[in-house]
């Protein structure tokens, strides 16, 4: 069974790039056709996709995040890792990794979110 593990900073300065590490048990992340994905849910809303890394790494953004955002992995180590560039109050939120498969459908296995408050 695939597990997946959140770890950032926690605390986050404004202006500043928010880097979180999503490490990966029991699965591949180049193991065919699964999708690894970065979803967040800001207070009072809604989850919101950020990007996704395919098993074969490439990558998609979400066009409102896309100017701020990259995804890479360390297939070494079985992990990919969210970077958010100028970080801002706007940005606080409990971050969750995630996998899903190549068609798209929502993610079937989640990590249990980490926590980030962007403050100075």
């Amino acid at each position: 069974q695939v597990q997946l593990r959140e770890s950032g900073p926690g605390l986050q300065k404004p202006s500043e790039t928010l880097s979180l590490t999503c490490t990966v048990s029991g699965g591949s992340i180049t193991a065919d056709g699964y999708f690894w994905i970065w979803i967040r849910q800001s207070p009072g809303k809604g989850l919101e996709w950020m990007g996704t890394i395919t098993w074969r790494g490439g990558t998609y953004y979400s066009p409102s995040l896309k100017s701020r955002t990259s995804i890479s992995r360390d297939t070494s180590k079985n992990q990919f890792t969210l970077r958010l560039n100028s970080a801002t109050p706007e940005d606080t939120a409990l971050y969750y990794c995630a996998r899903g498969w190549r068609d798209f459908s929502p993610p079937t296995s989640w990590g249990q979110g980490t926590q980030v408050t962007v403050s100075s």
